[in-house]
């Protein structure tokens, strides 16, 4: 019997945390670390703490998907941690933070790490106000929530943190990690207004639903997430459960279900889900004939997804086959324990049943299969006891909540949207300020006004400037890493580069030897392969002087090289004597000045601009090197 790999792990059984380093999309997931490490009974309590510190928050709250949870852990070391779906509302997770604040200022003896599927979203919330050096790549362990602030791990204390060395740097120097004020305020910001914004993210309706769903309501409210959730995310197979109406409509049989009128409160998020999806109603369900009649079309869509999820429920709870059992499943497949085989085929079928076998005997399918069964047996134990529509006839249902926030979303996604465009301009206002200060102060202290200027330090900047390493960033940061070298094969480059200007040679500077029978194409081929080097004590030297030949006979039509300063071009000048043949053979030979030809190029190019911006001005800016203007010009 195969043995699938070691997925389901007695000490770790959250299928979230293993098999994939991605986070699920649409979920926050969060650990409490203690300062102290704390036996299993003083985590339990401080688990117990922490849910009452919240519930006072969290007791009215309508959640999305799930609500806020922690589960003891104890790998790598004793911590608290918890997961949420948020899906589509993120009030969700924002209020998340808010909770983990609230936490982290109840108990100041503790250190909260917060991920979603996009990172570390309190930094990238803060992106505008993050010091220079901090990366996605360099702020992993680096970012957690303590006593009511956000702190990052200073680079220049620990450049690749762990999470060990992060925490055990926050107990002893908590100062050094506070956040900027200006990343406090941004965070500070998107939570301010919770609990209270919480309550304003609920929307209250009125719904025409049978008997027996108005029961599930008044007694489970919270079970609306659920129905919401069944409905918008159906499938083919949900549909036929709500086809049929098996559980809430006493048997499928629609005519012998009491209706009564109810208020159902859910969140903004769900109310939108509600109203966008077009759903025709199940030919068992009881509809009025009068169409267009909201609260029946709302109160039979939310009936609809208790049935689907229901039904749902109860299968996988069965099979044990939630959330769980799809993460081992990728994780076999991942870890290659399928062998590539094609499935449907008979070994394919084998290793599968294998591996159900295995999973079934896990603790993680009890697990499963109890938190799967939870909605179901709620469900059961409250329509197991005798329910009527009288009780809900002298109860009065308070009219809908306005809805017209649904239709003004532009409005409100303007409203970001120039934020956002403020806090931009803001920072490149600031930014800008910024560069103008380091370039004044750079100008000053380096001397280079007037007659002051020095142009061997120019020489000196803009070497080390072409020599930084340079990156998408641009050049102005050079990469920490050492590049990888690139491999070249120089023999055979040369030889590669030789035969192109052999054959350009053959046309150009030596066609006098061909005339003579001398040097082809073949004799060159022979050479190559060492079979005639006679006419050349070294190959590469003399390939350079070849190529070196023919361009000068290239240059001496034109004026270009007239344009480089050389080396002894003041010694020509002051040896006026000399004859031509000589001034001609020393302008030959003498070699391009490099550093006199990049200062008289940049010095004519700044000339050329005129005091106004300009390629010359910029580049020289960006390595803090001002020139001095030209206050003799025009005298």
């Amino acid at each position: 019997m195969a043995t699938p790999p070691p997925f389901i792990n007695s000490n770790n059984p959250n299928p979230l945390t293993q098999g994939s380093s991605r986070l699920p999309e649409d979920t926050v997931i969060y650990s409490i670390y203690p300062d102290n490490p704390l036996s299993q009974d003083s985590l339990q309590s401080l688990h117990l703490q922490i849910l009452n510190a919240v519930s006072p928050f969290t007791t009215s709250y309508i959640w999305q998907h799930e609500p806020f949870t922690l589960s003891i852990a104890f790998h790598p070391f004793p911590h608290l941690k918890g997961h949420l779906r948020f899906g589509d509302n993120l009030n969700d997770e924002w209020f998340t933070v808010f909770l983990l604040f609230r936490i982290s200022v109840a108990f100041p003896s503790v250190s909260i790490q917060v991920n979603d599927s996009d990172g570390d979203f309190l930094l990238i919330e803060a992106a505008y106000h993050l010091p220079r050096w901090l990366n996605p790549e360099n702020s992993q362990n680096r970012s957690f929530i303590r006593r009511g602030k956000l702190h990052i791990i200073p680079k220049s204390a620990l450049p690749n943190p762990t999470l060990t060395e992060s925490l055990n740097f926050l107990i002893e120097n908590e100062q050094a990690a506070v956040a900027q004020d200006s990343m406090q305020s941004v965070i500070q910001n998107r939570i301010t207004g919770y609990p209270e914004k919480a309550k304003l993210n609920t929307h209250s309706v009125r719904v025409r639903v049978p008997v027996s769903v108005a029961r599930v309501f008044k007694h489970a409210p919270s079970l609306i997430s659920l129905a919401v959730e069944g409905f918008y995310d159906r499938d083919m197979d949900s549909m036929k459960n709500a086809a049929k109406m098996e559980r809430f409509l006493k048997g499928g049989k629609g005519g012998e279900e009491e209706m009564v009128t109810v208020a159902v409160k859910m969140s903004r998020a769900m109310y939108a889900q509600l109203m966008q999806q077009r759903f025709q109603a199940p030919k068992c369900y009881p509809m009025p004939p009068k169409k267009g009649d909201l609260e029946a079309e709302l109160g039979m869509k939310i009936a609809c997804g208790f049935e689907m999820m229901y039904q749902e429920k109860k299968k996988e709870g069965e099979e044990g086959k939630g959330s769980g059992w799809k993460k081992y499943k990728e994780s076999l497949e991942k870890s290659g324990y399928f062998k590539g085989l094609i499935p449907g085929s008979n070994e394919y079928k084998r290793l599968m049943e294998n591996a159900e076998e295995y999973y079934k005997n896990s603790s993680l399918f009890s697990k499963t299969r109890a938190m799967l069964n939870a909605p179901v047996r709620q469900i059961d134990e409250i329509l197991s006891l005798p329910y009527s529509a009288d009780e809900f006839k002298n109860e009065d249902a308070p009219p809908s909540d306005d809805d017209s926030w649904l239709y003004s979303g532009e409005d409100e996604l303007n409203s970001a949207l120039q934020d956002r465009q403020k806090e931009m301009e803001l920072y490149e206002l600031k930014r800008k300020k910024k560069k103008s200060k380091e370039q004044k102060d750079t100008g000053a202290s380096s001397s280079l006004k007037g007659e002051d200027f020095d142009l061997s330090e120019l020489v000196t900047t803009m070497q080390g400037f072409i020599h930084k390493m340079s990156s998408y960033e641009g050049a102005e940061v050079p990469n920490d890493r050492d590049p990888k070298e690139v491999e070249l094969d120089v023999e055979r480059f040369m030889k590669d580069v030789e035969s192109v200007m052999k054959y350009q040679g053959d046309e150009n500077v030596t066609r006098d030897m061909d005339d003579d029978g001398g040097s082809s194409d073949m004799d060159f081929d022979e050479s190559e392969n060492g079979s005639d080097m006679s006419d050349h004590e070294d190959g590469e030297d003399s390939f350079m002087h070849s190529y070196s030949d023919v361009m000068n006979n290239e240059l001496k039509s034109t004026t270009l090289k007239k344009s480089f300063v050389h080396a002894n071009e003041q010694t020509s000048v002051k040896n006026e004597g000399t004859s031509n043949a000589t001034e001609d053979m020393d302008e030959e030979f003498s070699p391009v000045d490099v550093d006199v030809n990049l200062v008289k190029n940049l010095l004519d190019s700044f000339s050329c601009q005129q005091g106004l911006p300009g390629p010359t001005s910029n580049l020289l800016g960006l390595m803090g090197v001002n020139l001095p203007k030209d206050d003799n010009k025009g005298k």
